[in-house]
């Protein structure tokens, strides 16, 4: 019989990222790489959806549908303009991003490092200098002195072997490089730089519970059997998955208390294409993004993550769709195999939709729709409540999946 319902205490949330809702970023990498001549961005992020002075009612509305829980992340380069220049402006606006976080009754999930860095940083060689863990650690504690007392969890850096692939191997995020050994060298910066921010926060106020957000997508040869395919589809592992997994086992001291897992589709693998990467198979279902439905592959993920020992919770998960119906069917699949993995035995404590609202899509700008909440952009950027919200807020409230049995 199918499993209905979900542990008590469970988490219901969804996400978002401060370059993709604030506004105004101007002292980040990717604002940079908005702007430069050639980039493949489609439009600059600009005002986003103006986040940053709306939050207390985006909070108080997405309390109002249901969730329990909420992921955001803090803008790094706003915390420290120059290096060792500390913003008490900005930590202040923080505190009281946090403190409305509790006052609305949703836990938070705060990411410390989702993809953007101060232009400082990049301009010191980013992920590749030879102090960027030390730096990065200051920031941390620096957060952790001021706000960790409001901090249920702390995220330390969001997909990492995306920053390592997509900036130093694909060349699609900042700082845009094609070096194979680059990006194996900055999946072992980021492995010591989240073990450095665990020890960090335990060093500051509070307790937050810390924890690596890594995308682990289901990795597949695009021919079966070819042992090409086979072989790149090993070595896509060993570079993705594999670097991040071994060290949570390795140093358990410093691996944290959670690992987040983070899912959208299948990785089809195919050496003879320029990039490795195979598009999906014909007639398959596709997001906005082009990317495969595959929910099959959500339990794997969280199979793979629990080898770390670890609780586990989706920190991201969700779909960019122009029908609002698919959504509600989208995170239905997935939320059952969110529960077909826990009856398998994986310890999962929530599930974080990405993403709350509709918001600046890195490259793809603001054209994907992910949102729970639509953005009205003719209209003041007036949120829109999508039927989509309201069937994820009925599942938060009775913890139970409609129809199963």
């Amino acid at each position: 019989m199918e499993r209905s319902d979900f542990p008590e205490g469970f988490l219901f949330g969804s996400s978002t990222a401060a370059h993709q809702v604030e506004g105004g970023n101007v002292g980040n990498d990717w604002w940079a790489w908005e702007h430069r001549p050639g980039t493949p961005a489609r439009e600059p992020s600009g005002d986003a959806i103006d986040h940053y002075h709306r939050y207390r009612d985006d909070f108080a509305l997405l309390a109002a549908l249901g969730q329990n829980a909420h992921r955001l992340s803090l803008e790094w380069s706003r915390i420290e303009p120059a290096p060792g220049e500390w913003s008490q402006a900005a930590l202040d606006h923080y505190k009281r991003v946090l403190t409305a976080l509790g006052d609305n009754g949703l836990t938070g999930l705060v990411t410390l490092m989702h993809f953007t860095v101060p232009q400082w940083f990049a301009d010191r060689g980013s992920w590749l200098a030879s102090d960027a863990v030390d730096r990065f650690a200051e920031y941390v504690h620096k957060v952790a002195d001021e706000l960790g007392d409001l901090m249920p969890y702390a995220c330390t850096v969001n997909e990492p072997q995306i920053v390592a692939l997509n900036g130093y191997l694909v060349g699609r995020f900042p700082p845009g490089h094609r070096d194979l050994e680059e990006c194996r060298r900055v999946n072992q910066v980021l492995c010591d730089a989240h073990r450095a921010a665990v020890q960090a926060l335990r060093a500051g106020r509070g307790a937050p519970k810390s924890g690596i957000c890594l995308q682990l997508p289901a990795v597949r040869p695009a021919r079966a059997g070819d042992e090409a395919c086979e072989a790149a589809c090993r070595e896509a592992r060993a570079l993705l998955c594999d670097p991040y997994l071994d060290e949570l086992r390795l140093h358990p001291d410093t691996a944290g208390d959670f690992v987040g897992v983070q899912y959208y589709t299948r990785m089809r693998i195919d050496p003879r294409l320029p990039d490795g990467f195979a598009p999906p198979p014909e007639g398959v279902r596709r997001t906005q993004m082009g990317w495969e439905w595959y929910p099959d592959g959500l339990p794997e993920a969280l199979h793979t993550a629990s080898e770390a020992g670890l609780p586990l919770i989706v920190t991201e998960n969700g779909i960019a769709a122009a029908d609002d119906a698919e959504r509600i069917e989208y995170f239905d699949l997935h939320l059952r195999a969110v529960l077909r993995a826990i009856d398998e035995g994986c310890d999962v404590r929530g599930y974080v939709y990405w993403s709350s609202f509709d918001n600046f899509e890195w490259n793809e700008g603001f054209r994907p729709t992910f949102g729970l909440v639509g953005i009205d952009y003719a209209n003041g950027l007036r949120r829109v409540v999508r039927p989509s919200a309201l069937a994820f807020g009925a599942v938060a409230r009775t913890r139970r999946l409609a129809g199963a049995s």
